[in-house]
């Protein structure tokens, strides 16, 4: 059950990061944008509950690291798509 929590928090920090983002950037609301950044954040919930399924203890702590990292690996993902796009239009 923990593994579930572990990659719920994970893919709800992804999603407030990219929600977050598209605050900051004062566009529209793009849906495909947004898409890909759910598809992010379920990346990075199944490969940290994968990683924390070898834990014995769930703690608050556990949590906040997971959300964490979905929210890292979705502004790390948006970033490099954003790097390749500018070298491959560039």
């Amino acid at each position: 059950m923990s593994v579930i929590w572990i990659a719920a928090a994970a893919f709800i920090g992804g999603i407030i990061a990219a929600l977050a983002g598209w605050l900051e950037s004062e566009e529209e609301f793009n849906v495909k944008k947004f898409m890909r950044s759910v598809v992010r954040s379920l990346v990075a919930g199944v490969g940290i509950a994968v990683a924390y399924n070898y834990i014995n203890d769930l703690s608050l702590i556990d949590l906040g690291m997971a959300w964490l990292a979905g929210a890292g690996v979705d502004v790390l993902g948006h970033r490099a798509a954003g790097a390749i796009a500018a070298r491959v239009g560039g």
